[in-house]
């Protein structure tokens, strides 16, 4: 069992959290983000969406509604982290963070509490807020959620003989995809690469077995990779799945070739265009597996200046009311009355609206900023098991031994 107190993660993040805390006392923010009264700095993870976006829109609709000027700064999710852990004495007045790492930066003191700001999340779903909660604190407001289905390709089910409705569990999925193989087309596709997006395409698997993070090596956990290893060496999933991110993986299946491929809800509107259906992902045993919420929260880091908080706090607020940054970004709402709104203006959105609703944030059990760790961890297992370097039960070990060595 890995162990995920709270006198651990300290620990765990001792060199980041004093590194940092201390920058900031010692070189806080002069000005403020934006360096005068009426300027304020927002960094997000979206580089593609250019000042024509729909994003970029409803952050200019804001500052005109506020009457400021709103300094948009992009780079990549992983940058965007990156980025504030190293820059204690210029934080932005606003950050788009992972969920995941929501934790991590509030534990290293870089970001306000909602209960300093004045922020209401009272109205978000629990399971899409609390991957931005810590030790009885929550960070940020999220813009909403997406979550990963099992998409799969009608015609190709129909000439394989599959029925989809028989798609209920692990077993019955195993035998669809030999099936479609059989008939001449490819099974499955989906992203194992070693980085956070395969840990993010294995959680409901791994959760759909019943296994449980801080055990890695468990026997549940176990069946799970087993799973995902049968399926490549039988050659009912491609060994692209080793190196294919989220996207690569996705453009395999709008190939026509495969019967079925994992991926994210953010792929709804190619599916749609494409004549593709979408199915929850079966638990071991039925039902539908728990995928992981993600998504970003926007949060205030610190600033010396806390006058500052006051205009932060509406920006967040123009943001995240009536689902302007949802509808913008193509996210499921975090809020019941902004999904009803949502469904009544696409019914054709039901079926990702009761997905984020049963999904589950990856930092679920109070891991916090313990995810990280275990997620490496997992996603090592996950790439050592499928190239054959390791069975799933021994590479599972390592990760187990190593993430609980890590976390001491």
């Amino acid at each position: 069992m890995i162990t995920t107190s709270k006198g651990i993660r300290a620990a765990s993040a001792l060199v980041l959290g004093t590194a940092l805390i201390g920058s900031l006392a010692a070189c806080a923010p002069s000005s403020e983000g934006g360096g005068d009264s009426t300027t304020y700095t927002l960094w997000d993870p979206y580089p593609d969406r250019d000042a024509s976006s729909t994003w970029a829109q409803a952050i200019d609709a804001c500052a005109d509604e506020l009457g400021i000027t709103i300094e948009r700064n992009s780079g990549n999710t992983g940058d965007t982290v990156k980025d504030l852990t190293t820059a204690a004495g210029n934080l932005p007045d606003l950050a788009m963070v992972d969920n995941p790492k929501v934790g991590t930066l509030a534990d290293a003191g870089l970001l306000t509490t909602n209960s300093e700001t004045g922020l209401d999340t009272s109205a978000i779903e629990a399971n899409i807020l609390s991957a931005g909660e810590l030790d009885g604190e929550t960070y940020g407001v999220p813009v909403g959620a997406n979550t990963l289905g099992l998409y799969y390709n009608p015609e190709i089910l129909e000439a394989a003989g599959v029925d989809i409705a028989s798609v209920t569990d692990y077993a019955s999925l195993t035998a669809a995809l030999e099936k479609v193989v059989a008939s001449g087309a490819k099974g499955i596709t989906f992203s194992a690469v070693g980085t956070e997006e395969g840990t993010f395409q294995f959680l409901p698997w791994f959760w759909g077995a019943d296994a449980d993070l801080t055990e890695l090596d468990s026997s549940a956990a176990q069946s799970a990779l087993q799973l995902w290893t049968d399926w490549v060496n039988k050659g009912l999933a491609p060994n692209s799945v080793l190196s294919n991110t989220q996207g690569t993986s996705w453009d395999e299946f709008m190939t026509g070739e495969y019967g079925f491929a994992e991926n994210g809800s953010w792929f709804k509107g190619a599916a749609d265009e494409a004549g593709y259906l979408s199915i929850q992902v079966p638990g071991i045993d039925g039902g539908a597996a728990p995928a992981p919420t993600g998504g970003e929260f926007i949060t205030i880091p610190v600033q010396s200046d806390t006058s500052r908080y006051e205009t932060s706090t509406k920006i967040v607020e123009c943001l995240t009311t009536g689902n302007a940054g949802a509808d913008a970004l193509g996210y499921v709402a975090p809020t019941a009355e902004g999904q009803a709104a949502q469904l009544e203006a696409d019914p054709s959105l039901e079926f990702w609206i009761t997905a984020v609703g049963d999904a589950k944030p990856r930092t679920a059990d109070n891991l916090g900023i313990s995810y990280g760790i275990i997620s490496e961890q997992l996603y090592t297992a996950v790439q050592n098991a499928l190239s054959g370097v390791s069975s799933p039960a021994d590479a599972l070990a390592d990760a187990q031994a190593a993430a609980a060595e890590r976390l001491q």
